[in-house]
């Protein structure tokens, strides 16, 4: 059975009667003993200028977390807003990779009538200390016109050593997508030094099909398996979630369906290689959580159960999809393997009037 047996909150605005300040966008580093860093993304608003990421951390195991941080000085640039997810390499380094996005005055990062973005530099940072340090600011040279990116997943080790960052090209602010808007692995053969190629993982741009916020694992035989939200910009409805599976580091397979009916969707694979997907459903209210395997190629699920009952899924075709988009209700998981067996799940959720990050913890 799927069993959610404690829940608590990562980060909630301590004195809302003072200050407005929401979160989103939470990524998480587990390490022995029990301690945990995280990062999210905290400001007035979704787009406001003073949206930064922070970081937090725990010394048990998640129940509770010291007050935010800023995670860095970058007072050289003016009038940007950050997004960075960390993750945590087997040499007991901490990446810290995101983006530098310019803020539009009384417009933001979203263009709400083209869904296009503000001009952006992909930055990335290391930290040797568990993230009490970090490395200035280092800007990443993409080996494709994006103009934009969406930034949806931590940097992945891979087992050969090699590195992907999974993402997604976006449109600029007048609307043009020279490469098409698809989801793409950026790949590093020296350890993120460079980054000169790309692996497209979902491509239907051409049936105006979005893919977001993708999820990107590395299988116990080797393979590499994806997720994302396919948004079809034409209906302005989400479709059953896609699957692909990248052998070799080739290119991956035609995507395939999970027969999951999911938006947000983030990957875990279990010690007994089940895949364990937790997810924001389309067809119902809140955030639940599947349990599948592949036999072969072949994606079959095995149970679901509701982990967080929370608001509906939202995106349902009424307005503008970047009007849709900033007024999401909660989003983001990001699973993570406990030393017990266990999973620890961090997200963020809109609840009593304000964007928090909350955290849950799975059985399974």
């Amino acid at each position: 059975m799927i069993e959610c047996t404690s829940t608590g909150l990562l980060y909630r605005n301590p004195k809302p009667f003072l200050r407005s300040v929401h979160a989103w966008h939470p990524s998480l580093v587990v390490r022995e003993g029990g301690e945990m860093l995280a990062s999210f993304d905290l400001g007035e608003a979704v787009e406001s200028a003073d949206y930064t990421t922070y970081l937090s951390r725990s010394a048990d195991g998640g129940v509770s977390w010291s007050a935010p941080e800023r995670f860095f000085d970058d007072s050289a640039h003016a009038n940007v807003t950050h997004g960075v997810r960390i993750s945590g390499l087997r040499s007991g380094e901490v990446l810290g990779y995101g983006c530098r996005s310019d803020h539009i005055a009384e417009e933001g990062i979203l263009n709400h009538s083209n869904l296009g973005h503000s001009r952006m530099d992909l930055v990335g940072m290391r930290s040797q200390d568990s993230g009490r340090s970090w490395t200035d600011i280092e800007t990443i040279v993409p080996p494709l016109e994006g103009p934009a990116f969406e930034i949806c997943h931590s940097v992945v080790e891979l087992r050969d050593g090699r590195w992907i960052w999974p993402m997604a090209t976006w449109k600029d602010w007048d609307g043009n997508a020279p490469n098409g808007v698809k989801a793409i692995g950026l790949i590093s053969d020296d350890q993120g030094a460079n980054w000169p190629t790309y692996v497209t993982i979902f491509d239907a741009w051409d049936r105006g099909i979005l893919h977001w916020e993708q999820s990107v694992i590395e299988l116990s035989d080797g393979r590499l398996l994806a997720v994302a939200w396919a948004y079809n910009t034409r209906t302005k409805k989400s479709e059953s979630t896609p699957y692909a599976i990248l052998k070799d580091c080739g290119e991956f397979s035609p995507p395939r369906l999970t027969g999951l009916h999911g938006q947000t969707a983030k990957l875990l694979q279990l010690p007994d290689d089940r895949i364990l997907c937790v997810y924001r459903r389309d067809d119902k209210p809140g955030l639940w959580a599947n349990l599948s395997r592949l036999e072969g190629d072949e994606w079959v699920n095995l149970e679901e159960a509701l982990a967080w009952g929370g608001a509906p899924s939202g995106m349902t075709g009424v307005g503008a999809s970047a009007d849709e988009l900033s007024g999401l209700k909660f989003g983001y998981p990001q699973p993570h393997l406990l030393p017990d067996g266990d999973v620890m799940v961090v997200f963020w959720c809109f609840e009593d009037g304000m964007h928090n990050i909350r955290w849950l913890r799975l059985s399974l």
